[in-house]
């Protein structure tokens, strides 16, 4: 028998993290369609909206990853449920490409560079700073 009939497909046995994934993807797409039907950005107008999904989401990222790297042993379907899943689902840098092409479309193109520049750095601070708050209130020191 040949040795690629024998070895196993690369997605065979993940049935459980790609049905995590899913599910939490849902609930996460689901909230972020409902913050933008609360919330509702005009095509011109500076897209608050998706700017604080993607930071809220950054930040809940950076707790999370505090949490299930330095605090608990997390069953093997957290991870990807709440991070790729949920707060995957829930943040949406697709948008943001669509909310930068409207604002270039729409002639605003310095609104345009700061959107686009002012998300990425936002993102990372987000994560960033709420690691830092999630170690420094647990007392846990950062790994080396």
């Amino acid at each position: 028998m040949d040795e690629r009939a024998r070895r196993p497909l690369p997605w065979q046995g993940e049935w459980p993290v790609i049905g995590a994934v899913a599910v939490g993807g849902a609930l996460g797409a689901t909230a972020r369609y409902g913050a933008g039907l609360l919330w509702p950005t005009a095509d011109t107008a500076f897209p608050w909206t998706t700017l604080v999904i993607n930071v809220v989401g950054c930040a809940l990222m950076g707790v999370l990853m505090v949490l299930i790297a330095e605090v608990w042993t997390a069953h093997r379907l957290l991870r990807p449920f709440l991070g790729t899943g949920i707060l995957g689902g829930f943040t949406t840098f697709s948008t943001h490409a669509v909310d930068i092409e409207r604002l270039v479309s729409a002639g605003r193109l310095p609104l345009a560079l700061a959107y686009l520049a002012g998300t990425l750095l936002a993102a990372l601070a987000a994560v960033a700073l709420a690691g830092a708050a999630t170690r420094a209130l647990l007392g846990l020191r950062r790994p080396a």
